[in-house]
């Protein structure tokens, strides 16, 4: 054997979502320091930076009504020393700053010798694979995102006119079912407040088919950005944009060819199933929406090893799809969203605070002193890293590390990822098991760690 990666040998950690506004690397807690040796024995560590890496003066605050993520550039150096390798940069979060801040985030990556995907100065770019490589293999990582603003997507470079930075897309499309009387009422609104008058104006002097939502027919009608059917009952699908399927998955058969290890990212806040329509809070969801397993699958079916999820802030079902394993979401991994030092006048003005708040006074009033929100909830604070052992190329084994970032604690000690203990991690597995028996999927519990062979 000539080099190390001919073994097929391979160990591939997953984190979920960094929200980095503190130092990590003071930490010296027995179970802190655990998890990063854990990460460190890893080959490769991918997770979600989730944010913009940026300076105070670097961009300009976009529009959003979440946290505007900023990670300070000098803080990368603690995600390297914690164990992370390489990140998405793919995410709702990318854009708060604009397209500046997406130009400092690139910037500053590339300086700390961190390889990102999953945004770019152009389209092209965005969609490209990232590109990490390890003693025992060269590693491809692809990042899209399927919550973003329209205008948070990356543009395409002409010949004769430069792309727009952003992120690498996902779209998708949402169909709404509704029996016939609910159907009929939707006609009827349509018509009497002119809605449908309006798309045959807009029709008829230059707007496509594609900006009107489509045109209506017998049996579908556009209202206020969606598209309903008639059907016998009530129902949501969605259906991916085929132009951002077919592109990202082109981008990982690009990686396979280039790369000894393919690990697609995929972030999304956008649920389905049952839990859709009966979950009190966010914390409860437990089904990402009908297209996200379609493209999962078929990211697997073009070449990829791993497809990590994340968004939803609480880790979600796992698959072996293929020999090949899915995690829907793996949940939070650094949350520190509440410690960032500055936030634009729109935040403040959401909450009736004038221009001497502070940022403590913005986060009281968003969480209503944490009794609603991230903060009232231990599922958004309890998660995994997901360790993937490869051996002769094969998955061997999938092993569940939960982890503990300190619900209830107080904002300038939660965030941090610990080692879950014991009792905290039978509840975060046994979850997890619940959540992954839909793909059938069995996870033994061994000594406080979830495992799948």
């Amino acid at each position: 054997m000539l080099y190390d990666a001919e073994s097929g040998d391979f160990d591939i950690a997953l984190a979920g979502d960094a929200m980095l506004t503190r130092r990590i690397s003071v930490g010296r807690e027995k179970s802190f320091l655990a998890l990063r040796d854990l990460l460190q024995s890893a080959d490769a560590v991918c997770a979600n930076l989730e944010g913009s890496v940026r300076t105070w003066d670097e961009g300009t605050p976009g529009l959003t009504v979440g946290t505007y993520m900023t990670t300070p550039p000098e803080y990368l150096d603690d995600l390297k020393w914690l164990g992370v390798d390489m990140v998405s940069c793919a995410n709702n979060h990318a854009f708060d700053y604009g397209e500046g801040g997406i130009m400092a985030t690139i910037r500053h990556l590339d300086a700390a010798d961190i390889p990102h995907a999953g945004c770019g100065r152009n389209l092209a770019e965005a969609r490209a694979p990232g590109y990490l490589d390890t003693a025992r293999g060269r590693v491809a990582m692809i990042a899209t995102t399927a919550t973003f603003k329209p205008w948070n997507l990356a543009g395409v470079q002409r010949p004769d006119m430069q792309g727009r930075p952003g992120i690498n897309p996902f779209r998708f499309t949402s169909t709404y079912t509704v029996d016939t009387s609910a159907f009929e009422e939707l006609k009827r609104i349509s018509q009497e407040l002119g809605f449908e008058k309006a798309r045959e104006r807009d029709r008829r002097h230059f707007f496509s088919d594609r900006d009107l939502g489509g045109a209506d027919a017998e049996e579908d009608v556009a209202l206020l950005g969606e598209r309903f059917v008639r059907g016998n009952s009530f129902k949501v699908s969605t259906t991916p944009d085929p132009g951002d399927m077919a592109e990202n998955l082109h981008a990982i058969a690009e990686a396979r060819r280039q790369a000894d290890w393919v690990v697609v990212s995929f972030h999304s806040h956008e649920f389905g199933g049952e839990s859709a329509l009966s979950a009190e809070n966010r914390a409860d969801l437990e089904e990402l929406a009908d297209f996200t397993p379609v493209f999962a699958r078929a990211a697997i079916d073009a070449g990829a090893d791993v497809v990590f999820g994340h968004g939803p802030h609480t880790p979600l079902g796992v698959e072996i799809y293929k020999g090949r394993p899915i995690f829907y979401s793996v949940g939070n991994f650094i949350f520190m969203n509440e410690t960032v030092p500055f936030f634009p006048a729109d935040a403040y003005q959401r909450f009736d605070l004038g221009p001497d708040a502070s940022p403590a006074d913005f986060l009281d009033a968003r969480t209503a002193k944490d009794t609603k929100g991230h903060p009232a909830y231990p599922k958004f604070w309890q998660s995994v890293v997901g360790m993937c052992s490869f051996r002769n190329r094969e998955l061997s084994q999938v092993r569940l590390y939960p982890i503990d970032m300190g619900h209830g604690l107080p904002r300038a000690q939660r965030g941090r990822p610990m080692m879950a203990s014991p009792d905290v991690a039978e509840g975060i597995l046994d979850r997890l098991q619940y959540l992954s028996e839909g793909f059938g999927t069995r996870i033994r519990k061994v000594d406080g760690i979830g495992v799948i062979d």
